[in-house]
């Protein structure tokens, strides 16, 4: 009943927001005073009344609002400071307090303004940096730059911001020349026949290097246009809500689609934009165009052709707009006339079909201990997927469902679910996934902007497993995830093992598409895209949110972030820690006992571990070098500290690489026998095993599941 309570009121909103919407065209068919096109006007007309009756911490349109928009924005304009000097700033800065009236009234002012200074200072510092490449550097000065934006203000004059990107260029050159010589230097340790170049020439060859990476640097923002410059300052608005409210072009909700649902149709293989070309670099395993054969990595595609009609053109094109045209539907058929590495030119015809980006999916293994050959089931899963696009679609809960039942029938002896790197996605899922573990009862509260919360909660009374558990965190192990993390630490169900705290991110979104705001009128203007939009915040079951503080695992485990601030209380306008009452909740009937003890046989074990105490070391290092962001301009100098440092870290470098002792891992005997002689499948069992294997915290994690009573 409350679900169809909340879609009720949900069609309300539309009605409301639409009988709102402010008048966008005059009589005669143009646009009022502001040089907004119609569809801009729509945009900010419908975003800014989604925000102000839909999102969870609405916001007074207000001058407060209009600065923190104008600081934002200007930072995402030009965060390193290398485009606009002060006289600029100073033109954009009059707009500072206007544009919370620019919103009401539709008007674009400030953003046509900033776009028009932008394209001239995009010129200006093209003709800067091919100018200053042309003549070679002189490494003997002794001169440092600073490489934090943050500290630095902006040029006060062109003077100054060319002798910013001298500083800048020549900074980039040392670390190409630096390889250069050091690469040099190693291949005539191996062979006597090497042609040994002088520092001079060594010079021209990095300064080559950094001209082109700077022209393929401009040539791609010269390819944004009006519409995506104007995406950025949409959401330079929407952002000062909160971090995770967000404008989504048509495009772009597609790709964010495909991201949650690891599924796609198309062809199948990953492609990047080089010196105006849209080159192959690498063909996903089982695709449709793996199982053609003929397309390569390497390849450079010319243009698309869509069956038998005539081939576009694909050279110097925006990258994201190639990719619309190689994309489509499952069973066409797309010809890609490519270049090969030998030069000839090739026409391939490739039938699209579904492509499966297995590696966004839940994955098991057995660990198994050599000592006390206990074996402990392991379950990876990258994120919280699910397919809302397609009925019987992949569901993550489902997967890791599925993953422990094989690892049943291996007679597993406890159970580690990692979700370490897990950035969330379907809440559904992870309120299915919690109810694997438990009996039944909630997996955390919801809470909008009014109202009581929302119990979320597994109503199913079986249980798929019983035995001892552990999750397994670290800093960016965030929304779903914590969930998950938060409902089993509240329920005493499993330990949580990892870093000092998850990553903090306690907020609901959910994407409103735009276009159905619109009536017949206005058509023209089709598609809108979407916004997601934060509509809510969740509480941990004991009443607690984990937005900002993140999940406290039970047991900490040396992190190489343990002294870096990671997490949501880190991104600019996020919404702050709060609590409510706790659900009520009955805890596992054989909770977890003597976690002390647990604990600190874990302290023991890491305090003495000689992997463990390295990667605390290397945290502390790593710290170290981030708080450093100045740095010398002389040769010299900056390869006398690279070696200072590279000597340090060698000490480092094993870390993580090499095999765990007393640790074996095994795949499931389901999938060695579905693998069967698929050699494809073969390679991706062999690699997941391999990556287990060399992982000290999953071994750790393992220790700890044995010391569950």
């Amino acid at each position: 009943m409350k679900n169809r309570l909340y879609q009720y009121l949900s069609i309300v909103a539309v009605i409301l927001l639409f009988a709102a919407l402010t008048p966008l065209v005059t009589s005669e068919g143009t646009t009022p005073e502001s040089q907004a096109s119609e569809k801009e006007q729509v945009l900010m007309d419908i975003i800014s009344k989604v925000l102000e009756n839909k999102h969870y911490a609405p916001q007074k349109l207000d001058d407060e609002l209009s600065r923190k928009v104008y600081n934002l924005y200007i930072e995402r304009l030009d965060y390193s400071k290398k485009f606009f000097t002060q006289a600029e700033i100073n033109k954009l800065k009059a707009y500072e307090l206007q544009l919370d009236d620019q919103l009401s009234a539709l008007k674009v002012d400030f953003f046509d303004l900033s776009n028009t200074l932008l394209k001239k200072r995009i010129l200006v510092a093209k003709e800067i940096y091919s100018k200053i490449l042309k003549k070679p550097f002189d490494f003997e000065v002794n001169e440092e730059i600073e490489l934090d934006a943050e500290k630095l203000d902006f040029a006060v004059d062109k003077k100054e911001l060319q002798e910013r990107w001298r500083k800048y260029l020549k900074y980039q050159t040392l670390l190409k020349l630096t390889d250069l010589i050091q690469k040099q230097e190693e291949a005539v340790k191996k062979s006597d026949t090497v042609t040994v170049k002088s520092v001079q020439d060594l010079e021209i060859a990095a300064r080559k290097k950094v001209l082109k990476d700077h022209n393929q640097w401009f040539a791609r923002m010269e390819k944004l246009n009006r519409q995506d410059r104007f995406s950025t300052f949409m959401n330079s608005f929407t952002a000062v809500f909160d971090p995770h409210t967000n404008y989504y072009p048509p495009k772009d909700k597609a790709n964010f689609d495909i991201s949650l649902s690891g599924r796609l149709e198309g062809i199948g293989a990953t492609l990047q934009e080089t010196d105006g070309y849209i080159k192959v670099t690498r063909i996903v395993p089982g695709s449709a165009s793996w199982r053609q054969g003929e397309l390569k990595a390497e390849d450079l595609i010319l243009a698309v052709g869509q069956g038998e009609e005539e081939a576009v053109d694909i050279v110097d094109m925006r990258l994201d707009e190639a990719v619309q045209l190689i994309r489509g539907k499952k069973g066409t058929e797309v010809r890609l006339t490519v270049k090969k590495v030998d030069g000839t030119i090739q026409i391939i015809s490739i039938i699209r079909d579904v492509v499966v980006l297995e590696e966004t999916y839940a994955k098991s293994a057995i660990v198994k201990d050599e000592e006390t050959g206990r074996r402990i089931g392991y379950v990876n899963l990258p994120k919280f997927y699910a397919d809302f696009n397609n009925k019987g679609g992949r569901s993550c809960a489902q997967d890791v469902k599925n993953e422990i039942i094989k690892l049943q029938g291996d007679n597993i002896d406890g159970l580690i679910i990692d979700v370490r790197d897990n950035g969330g996605g379907s809440l559904r899922d992870v309120v299915d996934m919690g109810g694997l573990f438990v009996k039944d009862g909630p997996m955390v509260q919801i809470k909008n902007r009014t109202g009581a919360p929302f119990l979320y909660s597994d109503t199913d009374t079986s249980v798929l497993y019983d035995g001892p558990m552990v999750v397994m965190v670290n800093s960016l192990s965030a929304s779903a995830s914590e969930i998950l993390a938060a409902a089993m630490q509240d329920y005493k169900r499993a330990v949580i093992v990892g870093s000092a705290s998850t990553y903090g991110k306690g907020t609901v979104q959910r994407f409103e598409q735009l276009d159905p705001f619109l009536g017949a009128a206005y058509q023209s203007v089709l598609p809108l895209g979407d916004i997601k939009l934060t509509t809510s915040k969740f509480y941990r079951v004991n009443g607690g949110a984990t937005q900002w503080r993140g999940v406290i695992p039970d047991i900490v485990l040396p992190d190489p972030y343990t002294y870096i601030e990671v997490g949501e209380k880190e991104l600019d306008h996020s919404l702050e820690w709060d609590e409510i009452d706790k659900a009520n909740y009955n805890k596992w009937p054989e909770a977890i006992k003597g976690m002390k003890k647990i604990v600190a046989k874990s302290k023991d074990r890491t305090a003495t571990d000689s992997t463990f105490v390295l990667i605390d070391e290397k945290a502390q290092r790593f710290k170290k070098l981030r708080e450093k962001t100045i740095y010398s301009l002389n040769l010299n100098v900056y390869q006398d500290n690279q070696k200072k440092e590279r000597e340090e870290g060698k000490k480092y470098d094993g870390i993580m690489k090499s095999e765990v002792e007393n640790m074996l891992v095994e795949i499931p005997s389901f999938d060695i026998s579905k693998a069967g002689s698929d050699t494809t499948q073969v390679a991706r069992n062999t690699e997941f095993k391999d990556k287990i294997q060399k992982d000290i915290y999953i071994y750790e994690a393992a220790q700890i599941v044995q010391d569950i009573d």
